[in-house]
């Protein structure tokens, strides 16, 4: 059987080897092996056998078939400081998977720059590490930002979703985007105030660790991964299209 090999970047950072094929090793990981947990998974599927950092042949030697014939479910290589060691050139497409273990795949993209007419962005940070922020960034922008060495504080590389916002105009119109926004409706205001403002600020944290608010529904146009350098997208697809490729996805990520 062949080994692949996954990136797992929410809700965990992980390179996972694995004998199952992408639809099955995300119903593994949500739902487990005794379909006892339940949580949503996002993983990209990567070219392995790159540089010295990762103990590949570890990965041949005990990612095998069980006795029985079943296949090896996961092999992990590393759990800590993943993301930063695998080249962008090196990864394929991503997938995400929801609680019961449906899967979902994007293609992998050149990024392209998409209009936003509010001046603003929201952006649910998910690997390495998970704030969701303001920002008056673009989303190539916001990668460099983040991942410049010059500054304080920053991360070698960074995966993150651009968010749909609330139309306070027309609330009624904005549609499903789940929970994240609750309680915090002040709070937002004033961090786009801020960023919208004053160029002194260009980034506000809106929420600082509740990743369990982030759900699928709530991914605006799709999902980036930077370097600073490089930036390549996966684009989400709009209702209409996943109810034409995977209706039964949709419904389960709660988009349809």
């Amino acid at each position: 059987m062949a080994i692949h090999y996954y990136l797992s970047v929410f809700p965990m950072e992980a390179l996972v080897a694995s004998e199952l094929s992408s639809a099955s090793f995300g119903a593994y990981m949500a739902t487990g092996a005794k379909k006892g947990s339940a949580e949503q998974i996002i993983f990209i599927e990567l070219e392995g056998g790159f540089g010295d950092h990762f103990d590949w042949s570890y990965a041949e030697k005990k990612c095998i078939p069980h006795d029985d014939g079943e296949p090896k479910h996961s092999v992990y290589l590393s759990i800590y400081r993943t993301l930063e060691y695998i080249p962008l050139s090196h990864l394929k497409n991503m997938h995400l998977t929801t609680r019961d273990g449906r899967t979902l795949e994007l293609s992998k993209e050149t990024f392209k720059t998409f209009p936003d007419d509010r001046g603003y962005y929201v952006y649910q940070e998910l690997c390495p590490v998970h704030p969701v922020i303001v920002s008056a960034f673009d989303p190539e922008e916001f990668g460099k930002d983040l991942t410049n060495p010059e500054k304080k504080v920053a991360v070698p590389k960074i995966v993150y979703a651009d968010l749909k916002i609330i139309d306070f105009d027309n609330p009624d119109v904005t549609g499903n985007i789940g929970s994240l926004y609750d309680r915090k409706i002040e709070h937002l205001k004033s961090c786009i105030a801020s960023v919208s403002g004053s160029k002194a600020k260009v980034n506000k944290t809106l929420d600082r660790t509740h990743v369990e608010s982030f759900t699928f529904q709530i991914i605006d146009n799709g999902i980036y991964v930077s370097d600073g350098k490089e930036i390549v997208m996966y684009p989400v697809p709009g209702v209409d299209e996943i109810k034409r490729i995977d209706y039964d996805w949709g419904r389960s990520a709660l988009i349809i």
